[in-house]
């Protein structure tokens, strides 16, 4: 669905601490939940909230025993991303 085009005239109070409570139908209708973090942007002089995407679970690592070479190695699940040498260097970018 594309929610870009979905007009929601629905009204919401600013409380205190700046808190704003959405409409149920609408966090309904996108999924959102208690907890979910939001962005909040402004644009053409109106506040826009984004959906973050939600962290991924730490990965478990565990140190075992290669079966090539028969040295420790550590092992991670299959979801963990490719370490590779052009990440390193933006890695290592920031330092002095």
């Amino acid at each position: 669905m594309n929610y870009d085009k979905i007009t929601v005239d629905m009204q919401a109070k600013v409380l205190e601490k700046g808190h704003v409570v959405l409409p149920k139908s609408i966090r309904r209708e996108l999924g959102i939940k208690t907890g979910d973090q939001l962005t909040a942007n402004v644009r053409d002089g109106n506040i826009v909230l984004s959906r973050q995407a939600k962290a991924s679970k730490p990965r478990n690592a565990r140190i075992v025993k290669s079966e090539i070479t028969g040295l420790p190695v550590i092992d991670v699940d299959k979801n963990t991303p490719v370490l590779t040498s052009e990440l390193v260097r933006e890695l290592l970018a920031d330092f002095p």
